[in-house]
């Protein structure tokens, strides 16, 4: 979506790809593309400039929970920068998602490599304000979503995560370090009548470089599998990946999509 965007506008696209987090296809959506080690941004920074890159957008998503998992140091192997990141600009301070992203563009900066607004050249792809699918929700679903949006609001301010399922003004499950998808599951395992919605916000002073909140089919597959039945999103601060798809298909397994 973004490199569509950014060829759009008449730019050379050159990709570097993290090795067990991008998908392959997208060499074939970008000018140039070459594949990185996860904790070795000294290379990134090399490739990049290499194609005479620097501004840059990241997009996509690394799952955090292989940050913590056993021998992270031997798997990884990281680079001077990815160590100097980890034991200094993060010495002291907490590993939440945006500390750990505002370190890392400190570091790309710091190499020559400067992120932009990820949202920059795709941003018709944004949520928009209002009902975006033919069926209107309910009363009581209208209920929960005034009860839910100031308490997803303040959890994303609280960097704890930037997702809720929310049922008769009951809270169900609040998304963790094991991401939106796995919540929706986790939901559907302590909900087994379903009806409940899912709520999903930018956090308070969300950094559009990096983090923005996306939805797309597979979060309406997974909706339908586990027992939801609207989702309520930040308009203007949330990807739409196949918007017009994403639409019909809600659309045709009876899940209402609310962007606010």
């Amino acid at each position: 979506m973004v490199a569509a965007g950014a060829k759009k506008a008449g730019l050379r696209v050159v990709c570097v790809g993290l090795a067990g987090s991008v998908d392959e296809t997208l060499a074939d959506e970008v000018d140039v593309f070459k594949k990185v080690a996860l904790a070795r941004p000294g290379s990134w920074i090399r490739k990049l400039r290499k194609q005479g890159v620097t501004d840059t957008i990241m997009v996509g998503r690394v799952a955090k929970g292989k940050i913590f998992t056993p021998f992270r140091i031997i798997r990884y192997l990281p680079d001077w920068r990815s160590i100097r990141i980890w034991y200094w600009r993060l010495r002291k301070k907490n590993k939440q998602n945006e500390t750990v992203l505002n370190a890392l563009a400190e570091e790309l900066a710091s190499g020559g490599i400067i992120l932009e607004d990820s949202t920059k050249y795709c941003k018709g792809k944004m949520a928009e304000v209002g009902i975006m699918t033919g069926k209107e929700p309910d009363s009581s679903i209208q209920e929960d979503i005034e009860f839910g949006w100031e308490i997803v609001k303040k959890l994303a301010e609280l960097d704890i995560g930037q997702a809720i399922a929310v049922k008769e003004k009951e809270v169900l499950s609040v998304e963790g370090i094991e991401g939106t998808a796995n919540m929706i599951k986790r939901t559907g395992q302590f909900c087994k009548k379903g009806g409940w919605t899912l709520m999903k916000v930018s956090k308070t002073n969300q950094d559009l470089r990096f983090d923005v909140p996306c939805v797309g089919v597979d979060t309406i597959k997974e909706l339908a599998e586990n027992g939801g039945r609207h989702i309520v999103i930040e308009a203007e601060k949330t990807f739409m990946i196949d918007k017009e798809e994403t639409i019909k298909l809600a659309d045709k397994l009876g899940i209402t999509i609310t962007g606010r």
